[in-house]
């Protein structure tokens, strides 16, 4: 079985979630990253950078939060949450995927912790203005990242974008952008990973 290490108050929230929607098997590790448990040598085999979420699945470790989304996608790919691989989809599926961990979360906390005095053109995440624009150019205005279907996408996006507004890292969401990330709320597998403020 799979093994899923995980804090509540972690990034490991959004693996968490993906596992629900997709009703997949786990066995549920809790790290308490408070009190250091995350630096342990036994923590460090799995992930040496001692960073929360982990999944185990045999011989096969994954970590970041993303890539455990789009491997777990893949592995119940039955379940309709990432389009055929091969498909012109696929590749607006990853620009989703990369764009929330590559440039926007970089650029949130970059912006969050007051940093200005760096050269925009030499860093993945460039400044705060494009990756807004970007932000709401890549928003849904109805359904989800893909169309219809509630996907991957959503998870990694959304979840970013909901992580944003929780953290103040986006302090004035646009009405599309408010309007998706409440559309992610109402899913009743976030509700059964999120804390209840969240909802």
């Amino acid at each position: 079985m799979m093994k899923h290490y995980y804090h509540p108050m972690s990034r490991a929230v959004t693996t968490d979630w993906m596992l629900r929607e997709l009703d997949a098997p786990h066995e549920q590790i809790v790290v308490d990253f408070m009190t250091g448990e995350n630096n342990n040598p036994a923590y460090k085999a799995v992930n040496p950078m001692g960073k929360i979420p982990a999944l185990v699945d045999g011989d096969t470790v994954v970590t970041e939060a993303a890539a455990i989304c789009a491997y777990l996608a893949d592995k119940f790919a039955d379940r309709g949450l990432a389009p055929p691989p091969g498909s012109t989809a696929r590749g607006q599926y990853y620009r989703y995927l990369f764009f929330a961990g590559s440039t926007l979360e970089p650029m949130f906390t970059a912006n969050h912790l007051g940093l200005q005095d760096y050269d925009a053109r030499s860093t993945g995440w460039g400044d705060l203005e494009r990756c807004m624009a970007t932000v709401e150019a890549m928003t849904p205005g109805a359904d989800w990242a893909l169309g219809a279907q509630f996907t991957t996408a959503d998870v990694v996006f959304g979840g970013t974008l909901d992580f944003a507004v929780q953290f103040g890292w986006l302090k004035s969401p646009s009405p599309k952008v408010a309007a998706y990330v409440k559309r992610i709320k109402a899913r009743p597998a976030y509700r059964a990973t999120h804390p209840p403020e969240w909802h």
